[in-house]
């Protein structure tokens, strides 16, 4: 754990690129032989869960309920595959547990429950997220705690009304202790992303936000944006992450229609044995 004003060392770029690695292998283990999966928005977004807890939030696994914790809501429940190695691999949930992703019956399903050790939100209706995340940041800072929030939403949440409201609202009650992960993957359910949403970075800026946009799969980028958005200056804090489905694994990366992956039983070799070669 780090204490919020005294910052983290200097991040350690190596060992988070690690973390995000065998957080892929988790997910590629969890999946394989399920015949299908929300797998590329896993890989995708890997990176950036492992910077948030291997280096910049405060938290601890043997006390998910502390007060002051730093909360991560994460918006689009059926990333659960990346939430819950991301879990595992801190200490929430027993690594043993993870073969049961998204089997009938598990407690790790396809989208993210409360109930789960670790998760804040139950996630899957979507364009939710920031909304609750504005609400937490309000009550923290009432109970003048020095805890953040941190809210990862996708970019086919800003079709979604309650989404922009919502930031109207972060911004309009100085929410400086909010800081939100906007993955910019270019997918939805049927395809790419067709509504007009960009320029994100200039729309979020002016809803009032102090702005971010990097490329969400650079680690180093990560944790020097993660590091900007540290000053508690009045203002809420985004991200913008240009991220790519299924990265670290050519043959998903490559797919068209990503968003909802169907892969073979003979295919998951290959696809484990792509994402060892590509970090080799």
């Amino acid at each position: 754990m780090t204490l919020r004003n005294h910052p983290p060392a200097e991040p350690d770029i190596a060992s988070l690129k690690a973390h995000a690695l065998d957080l892929r292998r988790k997910m590629m283990g969890m999946a394989s032989g399920k015949g299908e999966g929300y797998i590329a928005q896993g890989l995708g977004i890997a990176d950036c869960l492992a910077a948030l807890y291997f280096h910049e939030m405060r938290h601890d696994p043997a006390r998910a309920d502390w007060a002051d914790r730093d909360r991560f809501l994460l918006s689009t429940g059926h990333y659960s595959i990346a939430m819950y190695a991301v879990l595992a691999q801190a200490g929430y949930l027993d690594v043993a547990e993870l073969p049961s992703y998204g089997i009938n019956g598990s407690a790790l399903p396809m989208s993210t429950f409360d109930t789960t050790n670790g998760v804040e939100i139950v996630g899957g209706s979507l364009g939710h997220g920031l909304g609750q995340a504005v609400g937490m940041a309000m009550g923290l800072r009432l109970d003048g705690s020095p805890a953040r929030v941190f809210c990862e939403f996708s970019d086919g949440e800003l079709d979604e009304g309650s989404t922009w409201e919502s930031a109207m609202g972060a911004a309009t009650f100085k929410c400086d202790n909010l800081v939100v992960l906007i993955d910019c993957n270019g997918i939805q359910a049927d395809g790419p992303v067709t509504v007009a949403i960009e320029p994100v970075a200039d729309k979020m800026t002016a809803f009032g936000f102090e702005t971010y946009e990097i490329d969400g799969n650079d680690m180093a980028a990560l944790a020097e944006a993660l590091g900007k958005c540290r000053e508690p200056n009045g203002k809420p804090k985004a991200i913008v992450l240009r991220t790519i489905p299924g990265f670290g694994i050519p043959t998903i990366m490559a797919r068209e229609r990503a968003h909802f992956v169907r892969v073979g039983n003979d295919e998951w070799d290959a696809l484990i044995a792509e994402l060892e070669h590509e970090n080799a």
